[in-house]
């Protein structure tokens, strides 16, 4: 009598393909690649750059917040939108032991840049203008190379 013979055991590690053999399962990229990170957590980077690029010249920046907004609020109840630019960037002093903190608002900027080589450096310049102002200082003392192309 013929014993039935048991089909070959699966290897060992991921599958390759879909049950229908068509293609790839899972991500298309591993979360570490940079394909897989959002625009927020991108623009997040280029402002953490653009601070450890000052910090090392500036070391009391250790002890001020850097956020990243998405757009600005409207300041008061009802007014609505003026007839001025909407801001790229802005500071709020300290008080009552909170630090001081510089925000950086994401999609104002995204509008105006094209590639991430013009976002950076735009980046770059609204950072190191918000620090010359809570600093008191000019952008060009905070950083030399500020308004260079």
């Amino acid at each position: 009598m013929d014993t039935p013979v048991p089909p070959p055991a699966a290897p060992a590690g991921p599958r390759r393909r879909d049950r229908h053999g068509r293609g790839m399962r899972g991500p298309v990229a591993p979360p570490q690649v940079p394909l897989a990170a959002s625009r927020a957590e991108v623009f997040a980077d280029l402002v953490q750059d653009s601070v450890e690029r000052l910090e090392r010249r500036w070391p009391q920046l250790a002890d001020i917040d850097f956020m990243v907004l998405e757009v600005p609020r409207l300041e008061g109840s009802g007014d609505g939108w003026s007839d001025e630019a909407v801001p790229l960037g802005g500071t709020i002093a300290a008080r009552e032991g909170r630090p001081a903190r510089v925000v950086v608002y994401r999609r104002p900027v995204e509008i105006r840049t094209k590639g991430r080589d013009e976002r950076a450096a735009l980046v770059h310049e609204i950072v190191v203008e918000q620090v010359a102002e809570l600093l008191g200082l000019t952008p060009e003392t905070v950083d030399p190379r500020y308004g260079e192309d």
